[in-house]
């Protein structure tokens, strides 16, 4: 069976297709390396992407990725093979399943990923609506803000200090291809820019502030969203333009950060929509 799905790969007609069996192999090393691991992404400039969906979206959106990676099992599937030949002449890995499943983060791996370019971030220049997340340090949670605000078409995202990394592939599947319409800027120093940012900001509380319903929005607005424990940092609270609660059934305590964004950022595209 392992030589047929060998065989597979090799006949597949791909660019630059190699079959890997030796876990010494320089290239999935480095690729093991940029698993899980923020810092390191940061400084190679690249990640992994997983999974079909994924790699849809990113070529969707022009991002072409540097090199692919297919599990033996998978090079058989008519999706991972019509995938394979969008993106065209890329160094293409056929591994081992067993090798495969050391680089993939998921349960059930799906048989395909790809290292791609983290993007450039943006010039400062945010003048419309934006989502700025404080300390929001769960993964899953800043991956479903990333994919809240394309939802709802806010465009800049920017992440303070102590939030889990952007284009870690928790983050990034969370997401589910977010990040590719989305403008993210990460380390942004919140407090500097909320002093210069000309738009109504809403500090999102959990209690004693106005009624979410209340707001306005007819106006350019940033959203603050903080730490799932500890809130918005004080001092980015007192720089807001408004605080706003979004109104609970008597003795429920809170939403999650992530839940309560999307009643946000939803409220304020129905308002602009009537």
């Amino acid at each position: 069976m392992r030589r047929a799905s060998q065989q597979l790969c090799a006949n597949q007609g791909f660019a630059a297709l190699k079959s890997i069996s030796a876990r010494d192999n320089p290239t999935l090393k480095a690729l093991r390396a940029l698993v899980g691991d923020p810092r390191r992404q940061r400084s190679a400039g690249h990640t992994l992407i997983e999974g079909p969906h994924l790699v849809t979206a990113a070529l969707d959106h022009g991002h072409k990725p540097d090199l692919l990676a297919v599990s033996e099992s998978a090079a058989a599937n008519p999706e991972i093979a019509a995938l394979l030949a969008r993106v065209g002449k890329v160094e293409t890995l056929c591994l081992r399943d067993a090798l495969f499943n050391e680089i993939s983060e998921l349960a059930t791996p799906v048989g395909i990923l790809a290292r791609i370019a983290i993007p450039a971030e943006p010039e400062d220049r945010t003048v419309g609506d934006c989502l700025l997340l404080d300390a929001v340090q769960d993964a899953g949670n800043v991956g479903t803000l990333l994919r809240t605000a394309a939802a709802a078409g806010v465009q800049d995202v920017l992440l303070g200090p102590g939030c889990a990394g952007a284009w870690t592939p928790r983050v990034l599947r969370a997401a589910q291809g977010a990040h590719f319409a989305l403008a993210i800027r990460e380390q942004v120093d919140l407090t500097n820019f909320l002093k210069y940012y000309a738009g109504m900001s809403i500090a999102a509380v959990a209690h004693d502030g106005v009624s979410l319903y209340a707001c306005d929005f007819a106006q350019p607005t940033a959203w603050l969203f903080g730490n799932e424990g500890g809130g918005i940092a004080p001092e980015l609270v007192s720089l807001a333009t408004v605080r706003a609660t979004i109104p609970l059934v008597g003795g429920s305590e809170s939403l999650n950060v992530a839940a309560a964004a999307a009643v946000c950022l939803f409220e304020m595209r129905r308002q602009r929509r009537m």
